[in-house]
C-alpha cells in the first residue's frame, strides 16, 4: 500500500476563531472558555483548504501570518504533521479526546494539566468527566461520523485529536482527519490494524522477526481442531478481530478449546470479529503492559505499568478489560526495557514503515516475561492507552502532554524527553456486581468526594457513571470507577487508594482486593504455636 502526501493549513487553535453562538452546540456542562462566546461570526478564512505540493511555495506566507502548513501521509501516517518553520513556543492548542470511558477520563486530567492547552473538549465524554471539571463534554458530537467530528474541529479551532478507543482508528478516523490538515494521535486505519487483526500483528511478527507465542490461524473449525490436537494444553484461542476485550479464551482441555472455536466459527459468538480463529501456544509466566510513543519513525517508550486481568484475587476467574494496574512495575527492569525496544516495538516501527503505513500514536505492548527464559515475548498490541493502565501513568506524568503529542503528530519525538513523578501510582477498579457477565445498571454512588478527600494524591475517574432522574450519580456499565492514588513507592500507593475505596457507598459494586501483589511483598504470617 502506498502513502501519498499531501499538505494542508489549519489555525493552530481557537485564538484565529473570534467566537461562535453557543447554541450551535450542546454541551453537557457550561466550562467551556468565555472566548468560544462572543457575538462574532468567524471568517471563511477558519476554515481549512487543501493545497497541492506544486503550492507548497506559497505556505511560508501563511505561516508568517500565524498559520501552520502541515505534511501527512494520507495513507500510512495518520498524522505526521511537520511544522515548517512556525515558532510554537507560545502555541495553546484547543484539544479533542475522543472516548467516554476511563482512559478517556485520565487523558483529559492529563491534558488540561498542560500548559500548552487552551481548552480541552471530551466526546461523548461522561458525567464524571464533565463534574471533575477536566474537559467540556459533547454527547451530542456523533464520533462514528468523521464529517461530523471534523466540522466541529474547523468550528472550534481544534489544533490536536486524541482518540482514546480502538474502535473508530480501525474504521479510518484518523485518516479522515488527516485529509483536513487535523492534527490528530492515532494511527490510520492501515496502522490500526495491528489491533484490528491478530493475524496481521503476528505476520508482521514473522516477517520482522520480533518474538511472540507460536500459531496458527484458521477459518473453518475442522482443521483448527485438528491443529489442537497436536499442540500441548493449555492453549489459547483468539477472535481475530476487535471482540471488545472479550475474544480471549485459554482452553486447559481439549473440549474447552473445541467449544472456543466452535463458539467463534460456528456459533459466531462475536461476528465477523470471529470469523478467523488464532490458535497460539500458552505462555508461561508473568504479564506485563509496556507502551511506546512512536511518530512514524521514532519511538520512546512511557513508565512501565502492570494490570491484572482476572476478575477474582488471586487472578482468579474470567478475564476482564482490566481491574487494576500499578506504576512502575517492577518486572520491567532497565535491562528488560532495553530488549524490549531493541526487539519488539523499534522492528515493529520499522516494519510498518516498510509496509508503506507508517505508525503514529502509542503502541500498546502486551507482554509476557517468559518464566524460562526470563525475556519477553509479544502477546498482542493494542493502538491505543490501556485502560486501566493509562490512569497510572497519567497522575504519575509531568511532562506537557500536549507538546508530546503534538510531537508525536509531527515526526519530532527525537527531540522529546518525559518527566514522571517519583514514587508509584496505583489504580483499583470498582466494576458492577456480575461483572464480566450480566450486570445491573443504576445502582446508586456515593461519597465520591469524601474518597477523593483522603489524600491529595487521590483522584477518581470514571468509566462508567451517569446521573439518574434525580441528578443521583449511578452505575451505568461493567467498569464504573477508577480509584487511583500516588505514593512514595507502591506500598503507600495502595494504602492511599484502598483507604479512598472504603470511603465510597457503592452496595451494587465490587473490587479486587490484592491489586499490585505481583510486587509487593506477601505479608509475614504469624508463627503457630
Amino acid at each position: 500500500m502506498s502513502c501519498v502526501t499531501s499538505y494542508s493549513v489549519f489555525a493552530p487553535s481557537a485564538k484565529f476563531f473570534s467566537g461562535f453562538n453557543k447554541n450551535n452546540v450542546n454541551f453537557s456542562v457550561s466550562n467551556a472558555p468565555s472566548s468560544f462566546f462572543s457575538n462574532l461570526t468567524p471568517s471563511s478564512a477558519s476554515f481549512p483548504r487543501l493545497f497541492s505540493c506544486g503550492n507548497i511555495l506559497n505556505s511560508r506566507r501563511l505561516v508568517s501570518t500565524g498559520w501552520r502548513c502541515c505534511a501527512a501521509q494520507q495513507s500510512g501516517n495518520s498524522a505526521s504533521a511537520a511544522s515548517l518553520g512556525s515558532d510554537d513556543s507560545d502555541e495553546r492548542v484547543v484539544v479533542l479526546v475522543i472516548g467516554g470511558g476511563g482512559r478517556e477520563h485520565a487523558l483529559c486530567y492529563a491534558l488540561k494539566r498542560s500548559p500548552t492547552c487552551e481548552t480541552v473538549f471530551c466526546a461523548p465524554g461522561n458525567v464524571g468527566i464533565s463534574s471533575s471539571g477536566d474537559a467540556t463534554c459533547v454527547p451530542e458530537l456523533r464520533i462514528a461520523d468523521s464529517s461530523a467530528v471534523i466540522a466541529f474541529c474547523h468550528k472550534w479551532g481544534v489544533g490536536l485529536v486524541v482518540v482514546g478507543p480502538e474502535a473508530p482508528l480501525v474504521a479510518g478516523l484518523a485518516n479522515d482527519l488527516v485529509k483536513f490538515g487535523i492534527p490528530v494521535f492515532g494511527p490510520s486505519a492501515e496502522a490500526a490494524a495491528l489491533e484490528g487483526s491478530k493475524n496481521f500483528m503476528k505476520s508482521i511478527c514473522d516477517k520482522y522477526g520480533i518474538p511472540t507465542a507460536k500459531y496458527q490461524a484458521f477459518r473453518h473449525p475442522v482443521p483448527a481442531k485438528h491443529y489442537i490436537q497436536e499442540q500441548e494444553l493449555p492453549i489459547v484461542i483468539k477472535a481475530d478481530g476487535l471482540a471488545a476485550g472479550k475474544g480471549v479464551i485459554v482452553a486447559t482441555d481439549l473440549e474447552e478449546a473445541y467449544n472456543a472455536v466452535d463458539s467463534m466459527l460456528v456459533d459466531e459468538m462475536f461476528g465477523p470479529a470471529g470469523s478467523q480463529v488464532i490458535i497460539e501456544e500458552f505462555l508461561e509466566g508473568e504479564e506485563a503492559s509496556f507502551f511506546a510513543l512512536v511518530d512514524g519513525e521514532n519511538a520512546i517508550p512511557l513508565e512501565s505499568a502492570q494490570d491484572h486481568k482476572r476478575v477474582g484475587d488471586g487472578d482468579t476467574g474470567p478475564n476482564t478489560g482490566g481491574m487494576g494496574a500499578y506504576s512502575p512495575a517492577p518486572v520491567l527492569t532497565k535491562e528488560l526495557v532495553s530488549v524490549v525496544m531493541e526487539s519488539i516495538i523499534l522492528p515493529t516501527v520499522k516494519g510498518m514503515a516498510a509496509e508503506g503505513c507508517k505508525f503514529v500514536g502509542v503502541l500498546y505492548a502486551g507482554l509476557m516475561i517468559e518464566k524460562k527464559s526470563g525475556l519477553p515475548k509479544l502477546i498482542e498490541y493494542n493502538v491505543r492507552f490501556g485502560d486501566p493502565e493509562c490512569q497510572a501513568l497519567m497522575v504519575r506524568l509531568e511532562s506537557d502532554l500536549v507538546k508530546v503529542l503534538l510531537a508525536a503528530c509531527r515526526g519530532k519525538l527525537s527531540q522529546v524527553s518525559l518527566d514522571w513523578s517519583p514514587g508509584s501510582a496505583m489504580v483499583v477498579v470498582m466494576a458492577s456486581n456480575g461483572y464480566p457477565g450480566s450486570y445491573e445498571k443504576g445502582t446508586m454512588i456515593q461519597n465520591l468526594e469524601e474518597a477523593e478527600n483522603v489524600a491529595p494524591t487521590v483522584k477518581i475517574f470514571h468509566a462508567g457513571t451517569a446521573l439518574d432522574s434525580s441528578g443521583n450519580l449511578v452505575s451505568a456499565g461493567g467498569r464504573v470507577l477508577g480509584v487511583t492514588a500516588k505514593g512514595s513507592d507502591l506500598a503507600e500507593a495502595k494504602e492511599r487508594a484502598y483507604q479512598a475505596i472504603e470511603k465510597v457507598n457503592w452496595p451494587g459494586g465490587f473490587y479486587r482486593r490484592d491489586i499490585g501483589w505481583r510486587a509487593l511483598p506477601l505479608p509475614v504470617q504469624p508463627k503457630q504455636n
